[in-house]
């Protein structure tokens, strides 16, 4: 009859298997969606890949070992025991903390701490755990070259640990955090030569040392352009409290609602660094005046603060801001408890770009007649939300 359950909704069971049983087959089930397997699903070896997550699910483990993913880092007993238990053949970085960050996002709390570091190479031996190198993560967009010249040589000290217990040490893994905006490209270059000039010092070439970096958020910051419309407004008059709860002066300030908040596309704010500042879409005439504005998410969230201290010009709903520089930490990132809908992505890329790949991958150059008539933009990969169309601008990669 209808309504009424069958077989097919149930999993049929052999006598004697328990719900933990059961439990183990759902968990291998969802690892099945793990960063593993979306990497191993585009070719990645399983000898290429670094399972870096400082603090791993067993059943991810699990997955890693029945995969062959060996490379994995620990920092402290608990994630050392958990791998030594359910993957016995991984092959471990210890991850040392930095001694201090300039970044807006530290990663103190993640890493060991030298004098640690000895006792946790202790007990990997005791419990036959190899141990290859050494990681270290100064935090997101680490603005001081001078941190990771200092994290360089602390690694230098635990690897010296590491020989000294019998461990063949040779991978060390200096993180990311990278500086990616265009208006950083100088300041990439010089973080890049203070590395290289620590690496000439404490892992000079010839030392059987590989290194290894995880430079994500530089390739992508720039490789987004991002589009918010303003919902709501609200104008704060002279004389009251302004959105940073200080007097504004003679002149009102204005508050913004975007269509999208600190939960969504704008959790930069959160998990990098402050939130770029906006472009206007609409050109502004040059004899209006400019006002104190603050922007917030979607109405209902008082927490939810963009950017304070902006000097605008009166905008109206409706009206669209442009935010360059929001590859990284944004919508993938984003939670869809907030309130705030996945905006529309368009993804873009040069025709050259676009057969510089198609050679990478082997396949033969495509014939002049074959061509669609296309755009061509500026950038060789861009994303832009919602619908608007603004070209990016694209910042060239570097190696370091």
């Amino acid at each position: 009859m209808n309504g009424y359950l069958d077989e097919s909704d149930f999993r049929m069971v052999e006598e004697g298997f328990t719900t933990r049983d059961l439990l183990e087959n759902l968990l291998v089930e969802l690892c099945q969606t793990a960063e593993i397997a979306q990497v191993r699903s585009i070719g990645v070896p399983a000898d290429k890949i670094f399972y870096s997550n400082p603090c791993k699910q067993v059943a991810h483990i699990k997955y890693a070992a029945s995969h062959g993913v060996q490379l994995m880092t620990f920092d402290n007993e608990v994630e050392l025991n958990k791998v030594a238990r359910s993957h016995p053949r991984a092959r471990m970085l210890l991850g040392i903390a930095a001694d201090f960050s300039p970044s807006p996002l530290p990663s103190v709390t993640f890493g060991a701490t030298l004098t640690s570091c000895r006792h946790l190479l202790e007990m990997a031996k005791e419990q036959a755990v190899e141990v290859v190198g050494i990681s270290f993560h100064l935090g997101s967009h680490c603005l001081d070259p001078q941190a990771f010249a200092q994290s360089v040589a602390k690694a230098q000290l635990a690897f010296e640990m590491g020989t000294e217990l019998g461990y063949r040490m040779h991978i060390l893994d200096i993180g990311g955090g990278f500086p990616g905006p265009e208006d950083t490209r100088a300041r990439f270059e010089e973080t890049a030569a203070v590395i290289n000039s620590a690496l000439d010092l404490y892992f000079p070439e010839g030392c059987g040392v590989e290194v290894v970096a995880r430079p994500g958020r530089y390739y992508v910051t720039s490789a987004f352009t991002f589009a918010a419309s303003i919902t709501t407004k609200e104008e704060v008059p002279p004389g009251q409290p302004g959105p940073e709860e200080e007097e504004s002066g003679s002149k009102k300030s204005i508050v913004y609602h975007l269509s999208d908040g600190i939960y969504g596309s704008f959790n930069c704010v959160l998990f990098d660094s402050p939130c770029p500042r906006p472009l206007l879409h609409k050109k502004p005439c040059p004899d209006h005046p400019s006002y104190s504005s603050s922007l917030r998410g979607p109405p209902g969230h008082a927490e939810d603060r963009i950017a304070d201290g902006l000097e605008l010009p009166e905008l109206q709903v409706g009206d669209w801001l442009i935010f360059k520089d929001m590859g990284a930490y944004t919508i993938t990132t984003s939670s869809p408890l907030g309130g705030c809908p996945q905006p529309q992505i368009n993804y873009a890329m040069s025709r050259v770009a676009w057969e510089a790949v198609q050679l990478f991958q082997g396949k033969p150059p495509q014939a002049e007649e074959d061509r669609e008539s296309v755009c061509t933009p500026l950038s060789c990969g861009w994303e832009i939300a919602e619908t608007l169309c603004v070209p990016p601008v694209f910042t060239p990669t570097g190696i370091i």
